[in-house]
Formats: C-alpha cells, sequence, structure tokens
C-alpha cells in the first residue's frame, strides 16, 4: 500500500515536472519568437519612413526655387517662410515626444493611434502648400499657415515612428537590422521624393527672362515682360504651377499607401521596453534626457554634419540651375545623388557593423568633403558633375544611417545607467529631430536672405557673381566647416563598440530575470 502510494506520488511528480518543463519550453520560445522580426515585418516597418524623407526631400531640393520663381515671392519673405516652418517644426517635436510618452496604451499600440490619426490631414496641408493662392496680398501667410500646419502634423507622424523602433522589438541585432531596412527604404524615399517632383515639373518648367536687375525692379515692367516672355514659349509660369500641383498629389497618395502598409504590418510589442516606472513631468524629462552626457554630444556633433548637408540640399538646384549652368537638368543630378545613396545604404550597414559605428561616422562622413569641394570647381562639365554627384551620394546615405543607427545605443546607455527611470524613448528622439530641425530652419533662412542680399533676380537667365559666389559658399565652404566641428565634437563621444555590447548584454541579463519572474508566475499558474 505504502510502495504504491509512493510509486503514485513519484508519478504524479514526474508528470508535473515534464509539464512545467514542457510550458517552460513554450514560454521561452513565445518570448524569442517575439524578438524576432520577420523580413515582412521589417519591410513594413521600413515603408513607413518613406512618406516623411518623401516629402522632406521634395520641400528641401524644391520650396525654395518653388518660392522665389514660381511664386514669384521676395527672397526676404522667402527667408522668412522657410524660417518660420522649419522653427516652427523644431518647436512641436519635443512637445509631441512628450505627449507621446505619456500616452495610454491603446489596442493598436502607443505610437501607431499618432502616426494614423495624423495622416489625412497631413496629405492635405501638404497639397495646399504646393498651391497658388489667386491674390498677391497675404500671400506670404498662406504659405506660413500651411508649412506649419503640415510641419506639425508630420511631426505627429514621424516622432513616433522614429520611437518605434524601441517597441518592435528588444532585440539590438533586430534593432540594427530593421533600421537598416528603414534606412535604405527612407533612401529610396528621398529618391522617389526627387524623381516625382523633379521629372513632374522637370516637363513644365517655365523659361527663364533675360533681364536686368534695374528692370526687374519696377514690379509692373517685369509683369508685362514675364507676361510677352511666355508668350513666345508653349510652356508658361501657369504650366509650371500645374506640374508643381500634380507633383503634390502623387506625393499625397503615396504617403496615405505607406502609412496604411506600416499600420497593417507592424505590431508594437509592449515587453519590448519596461514601462513600470510613474511618467515624470516635460521639464524633468527634458532635463534627465539633455542632462545625459552621451546623448548630447552624440546630438551635437550631427547636429553640425547634418547642417552641413542640409545647407547643400537647400541650394543644390539654385547652384546647379544657375551657377553651373544646368537649368534643365538639375533634377536629373538630384536624381544620380539619391540612386548612388540608395545603393551605399547596404554598404554603409556592413562598413558599421564590420569596423564600429564611430569609425563608420568618420570615414562616411569626412568622404563628402573632397566631392563638395569639385562640385564647385567643375566648369559647366555636364558628365563630370554626373560622376561627381554620383560619388558624394555614398557620402550621403552615411549621412542619413548613422545617426538613426546610433541613437538606440544612447537609449540602451541611459537605460543601464538609470534603469528606474523609464518611458523616454519618444523624448530621446524628439530632441534630435528638435535639434537638427531648428538649425536647418536658421540655415535655410540665413541662406536665402543671403541671396537676397547678392541681388538674387527671380527667374532670371543670369545671375551676378555675387549670387554664384554666395551659392558656392552655401553648398561647399559652409559645409565643410560645419563638418569638421561636427566630427572634432564627435571625437568626445564615449559609446565605443565594447561599451556597446557590454550594454547589450547588461539589458539582455535584465530582460531575462524579467521574462524568467514572468515565467515562473505563469507557469505557476498552470499547475
Amino acid at each position: 500500500m505504502a510502495k504504491g502510494e509512493g510509486a503514485e506520488q513519484y508519478s504524479n511528480a514526474s508528470l508535473i515536472n515534464k509539464s512545467v518543463s514542457s510550458d517552460a519550453v513554450k514560454l521561452a520560445k513565445k518570448h524569442e519568437g517575439k524578438n524576432k522580426l520577420s523580413v515582412c515585418n521589417k519591410i513594413c516597418y521600413a515603408i513607413g519612413g518613406a512618406p516623411y524623407q518623401i516629402t522632406a526631400s521634395a520641400l528641401g531640393f524644391f520650396l525654395q526655387i518653388y518660392l522665389l520663381d514660381v511664386a514669384q515671392l521676395n527672397p526676404s519673405y522667402a527667408s522668412i517662410i522657410l524660417f518660420s516652418g522649419r522653427a516652427w517644426d523644431a518647436l512641436t517635436d519635443p512637445t509631441v515626444g512628450f505627449l507621446v510618452s505619456r500616452s495610454p496604451w491603446t489596442r493598436f499600440g502607443r505610437m501607431m493611434p499618432w502616426i494614423i490619426l495624423s495622416t489625412p490631414l497631413a496629405v492635405i496641408s501638404y497639397f495646399l502648400i504646393w498651391y497658388v493662392p489667386p491674390f498677391e496680398d497675404g500671400k506670404i501667410f498662406w504659405y506660413i499657415f500651411f508649412y506649419c500646419i503640415f510641419q506639425t502634423l508630420q511631426t505627429c507622424f514621424h516622432v513616433p515612428y522614429s520611437a518605434l523602433t524601441m517597441f518592435i522589438t528588444s532585440d539590438q541585432k533586430e534593432r540594427d537590422s530593421a533600421t537598416a531596412y528603414r534606412m535604405t527604404v527612407e533612401v529610396f524615399g528621398i529618391l522617389l521624393g526627387t524623381a516625382i517632383q523633379g521629372q513632374i515639373v522637370g516637363m513644365a518648367n517655365a523659361p527663364c527672362l533675360n533681364i536686368t536687375e534695374g528692370f526687374v525692379a519696377n514690379q509692373t515692367n517685369f509683369t508685362a515682360f514675364a507676361g510677352q516672355n511666355e508668350s513666345e514659349h508653349s510652356i508658361t509660369l501657369q504650366h509650371t504651377r500645374d506640374a508643381y500641383m500634380i507633383a503634390s498629389g502623387v506625393v499625397c497618395f503615396v504617403y496615405i499607401l505607406c502609412a496604411v502598409v506600416l499600420f497593417a504590418g507592424v505590431k508594437e510589442q509592449r515587453e519590448a521596453v519596461g514601462i513600470r516606472s510613474k511618467p515624470v513631468s516635460f521639464f524633468e524629462g527634458i532635463k534627465m534626457v539633455m542632462g545625459y552626457g552621451p546623448y548630447a554630444k552624440l546630438v551635437m556633433g550631427f547636429l553640425f554634419t547634418s547642417l552641413a548637408f542640409m545647407l547643400l540640399e537647400g541650394n543644390f538646384a539654385l547652384f546647379c540651375s544657375y551657377t553651373l549652368g544646368f537649368r534643365d537638368d538639375f533634377q536629373n543630378i538630384l536624381l544620380v545623388i539619391m540612386i548612388s545613396a540608395t545603393l551605399a545604404i547596404p554598404f554603409w550597414q556592413w562598413f558599421l557593423t564590420r569596423f564600429g559605428k564611430k569609425t563608420a561616422t568618420y570615414v562616411g562622413i569626412l568622404s563628402a568633403v573632397p566631392f563638395m569641394i569639385l562640385v564647385v570647381s567643375i566648369k559647366g562639365n555636364l558628365i563630370v558633375t554626373y560622376v561627381v554627384c554620383f560619388f558624394s551620394g555614398v557620402a550621403v546615405a552615411a549621412a542619413l544611417l548613422l545617426p538613426w543607427s546610433m541613437l538606440p545605443d544612447v537609449v540602451d546607455d541611459f537605460k543601464v545607467q538609470y534603469p528606474n527611470s523609464t518611458g523616454h524613448e519618444a523624448i530621446f528622439y524628439s530632441f534630435y529631430v528638435f535639434f537638427t530641425k531648428f538649425a536647418s530652419g536658421i540655415s535655410l533662412g540665413v541662406s536665402t536672405l543671403s541671396l537676397d542680399f547678392a541681388g538674387y533676380v527671380t527667374r532670371g537667365c543670369h545671375q551676378p557673381d555675387e549670387v554664384h559666389l554666395t551659392l558656392k559658399m552655401l553648398v561647399s565652404g559652409a559645409p565643410v566647416i560645419l563638418i569638421f566641428i561636427g566630427l572634432g565634437i564627435f571625437y568626445t563621444y564615449p559609446i565605443n563598440e565594447k561599451r556597446r555590447k557590454g550594454n547589450c548584454k547588461i539589458l539582455e541579463e535584465i530582460r531575462n530575470d524579467e521574462d524568467s519572474e514572468s515565467d515562473s508566475t505563469e507557469v505557476t499558474n498552470m499547475i
């Protein structure tokens, strides 16, 4: 009897142990599966980054020349619009970042509702930026209003999307892989935005006007001369305006399509980041994030290097059209740069994996300097310009990939140093975007004012020598100086490969401990 009871107890215990072991294995596999992203997940996530880059490239490359030559605004007014839009956009980033970090979890996640709800209004406001209102007085307020509205709504899309990197998986390798997918698609988005805007507008490019600066001073004479000049050509200014609106309509359609793909193919994982501490106030969050040394050094370093490329981007269309004399080819030159950048993204992903992210930053950013110098040294040679721009696109790819690849490392380092303070991912990302956008607003405003002081002639076939010199400084001299300043700051950035890998191991151990506690609870409940 006793022997039978002992055997029965042993048998029951054995069954329980087997059951617990089996359940534990299943739970371990479940947690491992959550950290892994399928190729489809990564592609859908990456496609979500395209709307921002498509619209940003169209605005960055074409808005300045559109305001000056198509909307026919005074350069001083154009500088106010460009600065106001970018400065307002910069101010909204930390605000939206804070609001996102305080947002409650929903059935769709924390980030996704912001992305989906902002999309319809964003495309409407974007379309109206490229519409020339039928009145002259107050035209500047039209563009300021819709430019600021679009930038606000775009922020409500982009800040949550940027922070989404931390919510799709807790595995750092999977994050880096997803970031590489994202950067490839985003560079392709820049390529697509440049192609859509450039090729459609390029087919309806209104002719320039052979007029003198003194003649332009009289607005009545200018309007009469412009009308007479256009009557001699099949393409008029109205055709160019219509082309800009068609291009913006196509961009709006792509924007909506990408948002739908992102929503359908990506699911946020609440377990990817521990959100267990009490939410901090807005100013406490800012103080904590901005006071963190590695983050401040990373942001300041990339602030200067990003500003260099933004100056180049904002003035390159004018530089190609007037200084190089390629008015009918500048959209194709931009296309070559973006094709090269798209093809170079996989190379830089391999390079940073093989040699480290800090080394990749120095090599990638510095590689742009020779081509910035060469492009202003070319004297009207279209073939050489294409070759130089193709190789400069390789450096553009590095400038796009590296900041977004390194920001998750800073967030992870912050979590290791302050394990009890969580939920700041959106603030980290939003403040990086804040500084780059605010600086780009200043750069575009100052550069457009510089052209005004240099004597820029609206739609003129020829510009004064002062304008040519100013454009050369804006696309070469100033960016080169900014790159060296940025890399000098980046030299003090403390997170190297050894520290990054150490942080990864520490966070993995913390997550495993949390998973073990969760698994024990689940197994106990099963028993």
